[in-house]
């Protein structure tokens, strides 16, 4: 038996084997005694496990499977569901060894016995539990099923469907509330008046129309104009807000090279990321959900005012720039799950010259190709936009000149935030004080600060503004 089992057991079961060894004996012993009936039991011991083999490589069962994932798309550390149903769709019996091959994140591959002890119809139904710590698309499957002949001699496994990708959501955190909303409300309401008489006297009336009621008769203006006036009718309108994503290799390479990789793709490689990049992805997904959840309507932009989700392999729309209610939400949660760092992925920082501000920031190594971030094209769509709710920067570690372009910006938006997301934000002071003269309320962090933490910072006359002194006088990760 020991020697059976270090035998491969892809080709024939132990049965196999043994009748294999039986029948290599009986031609030997066949050939020392020269008995015929020994040759021809050898022959047939030998040629049964062949012939099976041979019929199971050419008649192979089939199998139809359906795979569920429940909830699908899932955020990370939250648990989904996968549920398989999986029917015999050809002539054939017998049971077979069947695993559900899984990327190696998700731990040991579930094995089940088909057909299962509760199959109804010819269908059996499994399921089990998925949970991934990080974002990123994951090919679930396929599952593969090893099958024998109706003897037990031969075995063969293959692969019976392509299996399906799994969507991890980065999730969001919940964000205090701040004074982002400014004049429009923190609900994300914002009242319009409909001047229909220009009047600086009265402008919250106009002339009565049949069906108004006559509570809403405004007697002062009325008197004034010799005519019935009514009160004036507000309107709603949503509010809007801008969100710039950086996504940028230059301008979160400037970490160790250890914070690359480790995002798995659908295609099985990593993709390109970094701790900072990770922070800023996690920070962008609890903006919009925090503004979602105000009536915000949302435009997603990169440095360059391309739509934000361009080159993310998971959006359902790359080139959508636009997402308003729980659709677009979960629109924008897809595109951030296998969004990468894009660019040159060569030449890491560390061999350029330092910042002529003294602060010991270098810049230099990669640069990114194409049209130049901050420019005409981004201030184009601001302006098409223009004071139609807040802006929104979630930056890299971008040099002063950078800063400098897109200052101006600030002045298309209600409010403009920006974070900037770097290892040593005490780097940054020149950079932050460049938008701060622009308009913009600015703060950089280390990725080690919670995202709800940077958030509170623009909280303007709030108690985050002494905390933040004092966490640039400790060294602790936040610039203000």
């Amino acid at each position: 038996m020991a020697l059976l089992d270090r035998l491969p057991r892809h080709i024939f079961s132990q049965r196999g084997w043994g009748l294999l060894a039986a029948g290599a004996v009986s031609l030997l012993l066949a050939q020392v005694m020269g008995r015929r009936d020994l040759l021809s039991l050898s022959v047939l011991l030998i040629a049964l496990p062949l012939v099976s083999l041979a019929g199971i490589r050419l008649v192979k069962p089939r199998f139809r499977v359906f795979r569920e994932f429940n909830p699908s798309p899932v955020e990370t550390s939250s648990a989904t569901s996968v549920r398989l149903a999986v029917a015999r769709t050809g002539n054939g019996a017998g049971r077979a060894a069947m695993e559900e091959r899984l990327p190696p994140r998700f731990g040991e591959s579930p094995a089940f016995r088909f057909p299962a002890r509760s199959a109804t119809g010819g269908t059996s139904r499994y399921e089990y539990q998925l949970r991934s710590a990080k974002r990123g698309q994951f090919v679930i499957g396929p599952v593969t099923a090893e099958f024998t002949d109706p003897f037990g001699l031969a075995l063969h496994r293959q692969a019976i469907d392509d299996g399906d990708v799994l969507t991890v959501t980065p999730a969001a955190v919940e964000l205090p509330v701040t004074g982002l909303a400014g004049a429009r409300g923190n609900d994300g309401v914002t009242a319009t008046r409909i001047r229909a008489n220009p009047s600086d006297d009265d402008v919250m009336t106009r002339e009565y129309r049949h069906g108004d009621p006559m509570r809403r008769v405004h007697w002062a203006a009325t008197a004034r104009h010799g005519a019935l006036m009514v009160r004036q009718e507000e309107s709603v309108t949503t509010p809007e807000a801008t969100i710039i994503l950086d996504q940028r290799f230059m301008a979160f390479s400037g970490g160790s090279a250890s914070g690359f990789g480790g995002y798995a793709g659908a295609d099985g490689h990593e993709m390109v990321s970094s701790d900072d990049f990770e922070w800023a992805v996690v920070a962008t997904m609890s903006i919009s959900a925090h503004l979602a959840e105000r009536n915000y309507a949302l435009r997603l932009l990169d440095v360059r005012g391309d739509a934000a989700f361009l080159r993310s392999p998971s959006a359902p729309e790359p080139e959508t720039e636009e997402y308003s209610g729980t659709g677009g939400l979960q629109s924008i949660a897809e595109s951030l799950a296998a969004i990468q760092l894009s660019g040159p992925h060569h030449g890491r920082r560390g061999s350029g010259h330092r910042d002529a501000s003294g602060s010991g920031r270098e810049h230099g190594g990669a640069q990114d190709s194409g049209p130049a971030p901050f420019d005409d094209h981004l201030m184009d769509k601001l302006s098409a936009h223009r004071m139609r709710g807040p802006l929104i920067a979630v930056l890299g570690q971008i040099p002063l000149a950078e800063a400098t372009a897109l200052a101006p910006a600030a002045g298309y938006g209600a409010n403009a935030f920006a974070i900037i997301v770097a290892e040593r934000p005490s780097e940054f002071e020149d950079v932050l004080e460049a938008l701060r003269q622009g308009g913009w309320r600015a703060v950089a962090v280390a990725p080690s600060v919670s995202v709800p933490t940077a958030w509170s910072h623009f909280d303007q006359g709030g108690p985050a503004l002494a905390a933040a002194a004092a966490d640039v006088r400790r060294g602790a990760g936040v610039a203000r």
